[in-house]
């Protein structure tokens, strides 16, 4: 082996080496430049990068001038730009003798020749699909071109080039897929917590705030997941673009983390939040479809709400849920008392998990009766929990749980299958009466199989559908994108079933529900009955309730009656039907039995068809 080609063999294992040990690509290029100059001292190195765009980035010219280097940064490649720049468009060699003459640097000379630049020569630097990725250069003091050994070393150099930029490109991507996510490219889950660990160990002041898109799933189960990932991709740019005090991260799904830094105050918190959730704020067009987004967000403040990250997050999760629960596509800050809410909740969500395991959750049913005659015509059927030690619980000791979607979901299921076994049952009996409301929460809507459910568990009772009433109030009817309730709600209709709206008066813009809304029967909240006789108002507003009821040929049942004063000024302002303490308590399926036994409208009577349609 010759002189020149052990020199070679030993700069080429040099590089290989440097790559290996994982330096940086400048480092190498830089090395590569140096070690090149020594083997041909009458040149001067440059390697310049070249990007998908076709724009020239400097990489490494140790021997040239720094404001040379820069004034090549995101030049473009063209037919008549100097050496470098034609060489990669052309995809081929260009020497260039004589700088002063040579038309390729017509618009260049002006850099090259006060640094005593007379020649140069430009090899592109080709990846293995054939692609222009950079330009590796010698530059000459004299007019001339090269010599044979230093095509030799040329041609080494633009090999090891190739690999260092390759091997860089794929450190890049693995760096990539490890830390940023793939669909919005914002960086992912592994480097928010990196960063959050970094910001906690600064100590400085800054704020957590935890995002989640809302309806995200309704909108990938009504259009399509292809719009889905378009609005989480609108979401993270609106939100990635809104401040540069905010940096945002996907942790997944339709999660979101953003850092606010220099961040001291909950109101600085607040304001940051503010403005994301203004940023977010404008329709998609997607072709033919349009994407209202909303987000909804929690946050908690480094120091006054945690010190490490794990509190942080925790609490900015907690603030989050209850952010979900009372003020969905709004802002919620964490509180010290949300914590025990939140855990009070967790461990409430425990015990009826455990509950609906153990067959320990039971429907008991209220009567539904004439006020002008105590018939029972109907039931309501109302969810308990009977527990360890026996004692029946009432809804309102685990209505949180039921926030949870999941939970609410197989409680319905439960209660659906009790329900329909004991309707059969009375039937089975010859007990005559019209209607059992069974009530349903977002999560029942959010699965998109309450149809399916509620037909399917009926159908193997060999109940009618005609005997079950849906009782949604107006929460739920909100809860979710503006029709996905609705074409639930009239799906049912169409199989038979009555739908009540229950609770009402107590929501906002309950009469816009009565147009907007497929609705058989009012249900006026014990609120307002609880004040009749006390309250002139409230008489007026209880009075009119059933009047619009009446004109828009609505059925009419007014909840919480516990006196008899105020079944008379119901039934004097005409409303026909109640339920109540004053009439009965929930109770089991075996004493509603024996109440309806007793008590239940009989059927016949020149009255009959007047009691049928106003029940």
């Amino acid at each position: 082996m010759d002189t020149d080609s052990a020199l070679l063999l030993r700069l080429q294992t040099e590089i290989l080496e440097t790559v290996a040990c994982g330096e940086p690509l400048v480092a190498v290029a830089d090395l590569l430049c140096r070690r090149a100059e020594a083997l041909a001292p009458g040149a001067i190195c440059s390697i310049l990068t070249v990007d998908a765009d076709g724009l020239m980035h400097p990489l490494a010219a140790p021997s040239l001038p720094l404001a040379y280097s820069s004034a090549l940064d995101d030049l473009p490649c063209g037919p008549m730009t100097g050496s470098c720049g034609t060489a990669a468009f052309r995809k081929e060699a260009v020497i260039v003798t004589d700088i002063a003459t040579d038309p390729l640097w017509h618009d260049y000379r002006g850099l090259a020749e006060p640094l005593g630049l007379r020649a140069c020569w430009s090899t592109p630097i080709c990846d293995r699909d054939d692609r222009v990725v950079g330009t590796f250069a010698f530059y000459y003091r004299t007019s001339r071109g090269p010599d044979e050994l230093e095509r030799s070393i040329v041609e080494t150099c633009v090999r090891l080039c190739a690999i260092a930029i390759e091997h860089e490109q794929v450190r890049q991507r693995n760096h990539r897929l490890a830390y940023f996510d793939a669909l919005t490219g914002l960086p992912n889950r592994g480097r928010f917590n990196e960063m959050l660990t970094r910001a906690i160990a600064m100590d400085e002041p800054f704020g957590l705030l935890l995002v989640d898109i809302d309806h995200l799933k309704l909108v990938n189960d009504t259009v399509g997941h292809i719009f889905g990932d378009m609005l989480i991709r609108t979401v993270a740019e609106r939100i990635a673009d809104c401040h540069p005090s905010l940096t945002a991260y996907r942790l997944g799904g339709d999660e979101f983390a953003v850092l606010v830094t220099d961040c001291a105050t909950h109101d600085a918190l607040e304001q940051a939040a503010s403005r994301m959730l203004a940023a977010v704020r404008g329709l998609i067009q997607a072709g033919e479809q349009t994407i209202d987004p909303h987000i909804t967000v929690g946050g908690a403040l480094f120091g006054s709400d945690g010190t490490d990250g794990a509190s942080l997050s925790q609490n900015a999760d907690f603030a989050l849920y209850h952010a979900k629960d009372i003020r969905r596509g709004g802002y919620v800050r964490f509180v010290p008392g949300l914590r025990t809410s939140m855990l009070e909740r967790a461990n409430m969500v425990r015990s009826v998990d455990q509950a609906l395991r153990e067959k320990r959750m039971l429907a008991h049913y209220q009567p539904i009766v004439r006020l002008d005659t105590a018939e029972v015509v109907g039931l309501e059927a109302l969810a308990r929990m009977r527990m360890p030690n026996g004692r029946i619980a009432s809804a309102g000791e685990f209505h949180a749980a039921l926030a949870d979607p999941r939970i609410a979901w197989q409680l319905t299921g439960q209660m659906l299958t009790q329900i329909a076994g004991d309707i059969r049952h009375w039937l089975d009996l010859g007990i005559d009466f019209q209607h059992v409301g069974i009530n349903v929460t977002t999560g029942d809507f959010q699965r998109g199989d309450l149809e399916h459910r509620i037909v399917d568990t009926f159908e193997r009772a060999s109940v009618p559908l005609k005997h079950v009433v849906l009782e949604v109030n107006e929460s739920v009817y909100m809860g979710g994108n503006d029709q996905m309730v609705p074409r639930a709600v009239k799906a049912l209709r169409e199989r038979g079933l009555l739908v009540a709206l229950d609770d009402f008066g107590t929501g906002f813009a309950s009469l816009t529900h009565l147009l907007s809304f497929p609705v058989d029967i009012i249900k006026i909240d014990r609120s307002f009955v609880s004040r009749l006789g006390t309250d002139a108002a409230c008489d007026v507003v209880v009075g009119s309730i059933i009047d619009i009821a009446r004109k828009l040929d609505m059925r009419l049942v007014a909840e919480g009656i516990e006196t008899p004063e105020q079944a008379r000024i119901l039934s004097d302002l005409g409303c026909a039907m109640g339920q109540g303490y004053l009439y009965a308590r929930p109770s089991s399926m075996e004493d509603a039995t024996r109440l309806l036994t007793l008590f239940a409208e009989k059927p016949g009577g020149a009255h009959d068809a007047e009691k049928r349609r106003i029940a």
